[in-house]
């Protein structure tokens, strides 16, 4: 798998300098995928562009999201005709655009596309996250047919979670990516 083709999703106001997401970007060579607005997303503006880049990279990707980025992939796959493109997704901390404290911020984002995603994915969740509570995150694993990881009492699992590198989510990354290799 190429660096290039390793695709990290930020969410809502995108991954700052110290999170992990810009960490790998920076030690691994994986590639951001940049949206418009960063502040206030459009699902299908954030859609169209994760459609592109994915279109425009040679060869299977896998995804890297973390909070709004893994309401997103969920988003993308049921209405992307690509999915076949996509090799595997690491999905960290998802946010919850239906709770009322984040639904004014995310007007579009809700309800949470709950379909089985396509492709072989692992949800990392952390008990004390306060942007998601654990049973629904151990729920949209569920819904998304995804393996769950039970992370314990990490927060958000950004900057603010002290993970610095997160190496442990990056063995997740590559043994994701082994179990999932393409023949």
């Amino acid at each position: 798998m190429k660096p290039q083709n390793i695709l990290i999703l930020p969410g809502w106001q995108n991954s700052d300098p110290d999170h992990w997401q810009s960490r790998w970007e920076a030690l691994y060579g994986y590639r951001r995928v940049d949206q418009h607005d960063w502040m206030t997303p459009k699902r299908g503006d954030w859609i169209a562009r994760l459609e592109d880049v994915i279109l425009g990279c040679d060869g299977p990707v896998v995804l890297v999201a973390h909070s709004l980025g893994c309401i997103l992939t969920a988003a993308w796959a049921a209405a992307s005709r690509s999915t076949g493109r996509v090799q595997g997704a690491l999905l960290v901390a998802p946010g919850d655009p239906e709770r009322e404290e984040l639904r004014a911020h995310l007007p579009g984002w809700s309800p949470i596309v709950r379909q089985r995603l396509p492709f072989p994915a692992v949800l990392v969740g952390s008990r004390n996250d306060p942007y998601c509570d654990f049973a629904k995150a151990r729920g949209l694993a569920e819904s998304w047919g995804s393996r769950f990881v039970d992370h314990g009492e990490r927060g958000h699992i950004n900057t603010e979670s002290a993970v610095g590198d997160w190496p442990e989510g990056h063995v997740m990354l590559m043994r994701l990516l082994t179990e999932s290799a393409w023949p």
